[in-house]
């Protein structure tokens, strides 16, 4: 089998990308407390928040406030999403250590999701990348539906490569490749991967993937092999996207950890750490989530046989 590199590095997007969507109203002082938590599980990034208007996302009116309560943890980068100007002076004040920025490979999902052109998006995006670079801010663009469009359909390649190249070009550190309403499917993954690499030498890349069909992490091992070292991913597989019919939340943060570690691929997650914390996010959001691995065990958690083994065949270890 191909591989990759033998470490990776975990966002966790679960407190903004997760989060926006609930129906439920978390309170400041429990998304503080889950911050908080993730920060003693590894990750090297946590995405906190968004500072986009709270009329848009009331979800999460209170960004400031949760970027300041947080404690920051050495070496954890704490990004949050970042829609324009003013998103990005709230941000600054707050102390954001990265911006993300946000746009559509697609016109039409980017009008239904952002109320705006795709050259409208990229205009006001090279803005805010400006102002960001002097003030010394590093900036992440994710590019949506990067493998597919529910509404447009297949999204050609070399239109993700040329509206990412012209980002980079705008100012942008590094780019996310977004499979947002899982559309994607391993041999795409791994294609355009292995393109954006050749294409922007030195860039960051990033893949987010949601597992709306079922191939979320056949998908990461092909990115991975294709030379990805960074994904995005949420705790219990929070998160959804209002404007893609149909689509599941996150990858699970603790499956992408428990395969990767399986194939003896360092995430620097304590898995142990991270499933303590599922244990209470139905509480959070207030509905039951699709946690297989926490209902199952890692893969080799021992599970005590049944009492009636020992009463006909004696202790274990004593057989011949």
């Amino acid at each position: 089998m191909n591989t990759g590199s033998p470490v990776l590095e975990i966002n966790e997007v679960g407190p903004r990308d997760g989060l926006q969507i609930e129906a439920r109203m978390v309170p400041t002082e429990d998304k503080i407390a889950f911050v908080d938590a993730l920060s003693d599980c590894g990750f090297a990034r946590i995405e906190v928040t968004s500072f986009t208007s709270p009329k848009a996302i009331p979800a999460l009116a209170d960004a400031g406030a949760v970027m300041q309560g947080i404690r920051r943890r050495p070496g954890v980068i704490y990004t949050a999403l970042v829609p324009n100007i003013r998103g990005l002076e709230r941000a600054l004040e707050a102390g954001v250590d990265e911006m993300n920025l946000v746009m559509s490979c697609s016109e039409t999902h980017n009008r239904a999701n952002l109320r705006m052109t795709r050259q409208q998006s990229f205009d006001e995006l090279s803005q805010v990348l400006a102002a960001a670079a002097r003030a010394g801010a590093p900036c992440n663009v994710s590019l949506s539906t990067a493998f597919g469009c529910p509404f447009d359909g297949d999204v050609q390649a070399e239109q993700v490569l040329d509206l990412a190249a012209r980002l980079v070009d705008a100012g942008a550190n590094g780019i996310t490749l977004c499979d947002t309403t899982g559309m994607a499917y391993p041999n795409q993954v791994g294609e355009l991967c292995a393109d954006a690499a050749r294409r922007l030498p030195g860039v960051a890349l990033t893949v987010h993937l949601h597992n709306t069909r079922g191939m979320a992490l056949a998908n990461a091992v092909t990115a991975w092999q294709a030379g990805i070292t960074r994904f995005d991913a949420a705790a219990g597989g929070l998160g959804g996207c209002p404007y893609a019919p149909g689509a599941s939340g996150n990858v699970n943060t603790e499956e992408l950890v428990h395969m990767f570690e399986c194939m003896g691929v360092r995430t620097g997650v304590s898995l142990e750490s991270l499933l303590a914390i599922l244990r209470g996010l139905p509480g959070l959001v207030g509905r039951e989530l699709p946690m297989a691995l926490l209902r199952a065990g890692p893969r080799l958690a021992a599970h005590p046989p049944p009492a009636w083994l020992a009463e006909r065949f004696g202790p274990a270890g004593d057989a011949a």
